[in-house]
């Protein structure tokens, strides 16, 4: 005999309150976060339905999209009923919302402060949970000519290959080049380790008729500047 659990599905709801007919009738704006992410697992499991498996998903992290995009393949896995497609397509979703973020016209313009530069490596850097070290490449005009991920690290630290980034900037002919990383600790204030990569990198890219016009530290939605602070 079939029992029932009392619920509803989505198939059950009225038809302007599901999400993807919701989405098309009255636009992506009229749907909660938890509708939106609804639409991207497509179903829940035997307990939640999509949007309710959603609002948990959510609710494991404060309800915050920020932490949402940090998190991970194995986070998502862990809740029941989200399987590799669909924590690949949460994550994708994310990746695609970045790179979009990228292709604003700050990324073809001249970089003449530390603030302009920083709107550059923030959407790279802000919410991921290790470090990475990335370089801008400039030409002679402080024209953006090309950005690049050097390393990645843990939670703590990253290695910093001087080497690498005076090679390649030689072979992309620039003038300058800038150093970005990120503290996930959210701290924006550099270390010993950070000043003495920036001081030997600086010396390197000299020698090499190469400026090094700044180091960007990222923590969240907020930056360091080595040349603001009169570090370089």
């Amino acid at each position: 005999m079939l029992m029932t659990t009392g619920r509803f599905t989505i198939q059950e709801w009225a038809q302007d309150e599901r999400p993807r007919e919701k989405f098309l009738e009255k636009g992506a704006e009229s749907l909660s976060n938890a509708e939106l992410l609804a639409i991207l697992i497509r179903s829940g499991n035997r307990s939640e339905d999509a949007v309710e498996l959603a609002r948990r998903i959510l609710g494991s992290c404060g309800n915050s999209l920020g932490t949402l995009r940090r998190m991970g393949y194995r986070d998502f896995r862990k809740f029941k009923g989200i399987g590799c497609g669909k924590a690949l397509s949460i994550m994708a979703a994310f990746e695609l919302a970045r790179r979009c973020e990228m292709e604003h016209p700050l990324f073809q313009a001249n970089i003449h402060s530390s603030e302009m530069a920083a709107n550059i490596v923030i959407p790279l850097l802000r919410d991921l949970g290790h470090e990475e070290c990335w370089v801008l490449y400039l030409n002679k005009a402080n024209r953006l000519i090309g950005k690049e991920k050097i390393s990645r690290g843990g939670m703590d630290a990253t290695v910093v290959d001087v080497r690498v980034i005076i090679k390649n900037a030689i072979a992309r002919e620039c003038s300058h080049i800038i150093l970005a990383h990120n503290h996930p600790s959210g701290s924006r204030g550099p270390g010993e380790t950070d000043k003495a990569v920036t001081l030997k990198l600086k010396k390197a890219a000299l020698m090499c008729d190469i400026e090094l016009v700044d180091h960007i530290i990222v923590a969240g939605n907020g930056y360091f500047s080595f040349a603001d602070e009169g570090l370089l």
